[in-house]
């Protein structure tokens, strides 16, 4: 037997058919949002490929000495020979301190003492490991963040 309940104004629908109405609605809604009211056909011509997105600049090529280094936000940029040049994060490894200097070759750190190659590569003091790599590019004569 099944069970109904009377509405206020004598309307009644079982529980089955309350459901499955309920589930066609809804059913019903899903593909009406679903939908596009676009004029755009399928056979549209595909958009242009987007160009290369543009990094952040981070210094002009100029600015990098060869066999030292500058400090730019909070990316270490070196140049350890002519024309190479190479990204990492100003934060020390040992406690997480940021490098305020490159000079003499070398990259350093103000609070314990830490100091790093050109290539990032632990030099002396308590850090653990070398400094985080940070992926930059040069785009004409300027440095850009990858």
């Amino acid at each position: 037997m099944t069970d109904t309940t009377p509405a206020p104004d004598g309307f009644r629908m079982d529980r089955r058919t309350a459901l499955a109405t309920t589930a066609v609605a809804a059913t019903a809604l899903t593909v009406a949002g679903c939908s596009s009211t676009s004029d755009k056909s399928a056979s549209a011509a595909p958009n242009p490929t987007p160009a290369k997105k543009q990094g952040n600049v981070l210094a002009n090529t100029s600015d990098v000495p060869v066999g030292g280094g500058i400090i730019s936000g909070d990316t270490v940029i070196t140049q350890p020979v002519a024309g190479t040049f190479d990204g990492f994060s100003s934060t020390c490894t040992h406690l997480g301190c940021k490098v305020n200097t490159v000079e003499g070759g070398l990259i350093k750190c103000p609070c314990h003492g830490s100091t790093f190659n050109l290539d990032g590569t632990v030099a002396g003091g308590p850090a653990p490991r070398a400094l985080d790599p940070r992926a930059i590019r040069v785009d004409g004569d300027q440095i850009v963040s990858a």
